[in-house]
């Protein structure tokens, strides 16, 4: 009888966001819209605030989650109560993986925390921006029942986004 081999799995781990991970969510942010094109003006590729994303998000209502694969950061995604939105109504902000760490389950695991911790902090919605671009991404959206808006919510900033999203949780 043949043996079977042994698998060994990755270890993947979500958790929040610290400071010395600043660097590291913003070069995989930045490397993430090159590589699809999206690296343009209107977008979190020139925003400053992406080089400070800890204290970013040390805002009340906010949170962000690091996602790494044996020990390694591999992307993340947060909340933030963006300017303008409903007061039960959250944005899911920074979205973005590597590359090796796609189709893995890594995106569906930190989109599931981020909808939960949305819940957690007293959200009924949850509204998100993208760009064409972002296919894959967008996919991802549409699998989680997030909806298309015929125009933006709040006031992001990001007018080099043209493709919005709400989830109602």
């Amino acid at each position: 009888m043949k043996s079977m081999e042994s698998t060994s799995f990755n270890k993947r781990v979500i958790r929040q966001l610290e400071l010395e991970d600043n660097q590291a969510i913003a070069s995989i942010i930045r490397s993430c819209l090159k590589e699809f094109g999206a690296d343009k003006p209107g977008t979190v590729y020139y925003d400053e605030s992406t080089d400070h994303l800890f204290e970013l998000f040390s805002e009340k209502k906010s949170i962000y989650f690091v996602a790494e694969i044996d020990g390694k950061v591999m992307g993340g995604g947060g909340l933030y109560p963006s300017e303008g939105l409903p007061q039960d109504t959250c944005e899911l902000v920074k979205m973005y993986l590597l590359p090796e760490a796609r189709h893995t389950g890594t995106g569906a695991a930190l989109m599931n925390k981020c909808l939960e911790a949305a819940k957690e902090l007293g959200f009924k919605q949850v509204y998100l921006e993208s760009m064409p671009e972002l296919k894959r991404a967008i996919f991802v959206y549409e699998k989680f029942n997030f909806i298309y808006l015929q125009a933006p919510m709040g006031n992001t900033g990001h007018h080099g986004c043209s493709v919005w999203m709400k989830k109602t949780l």
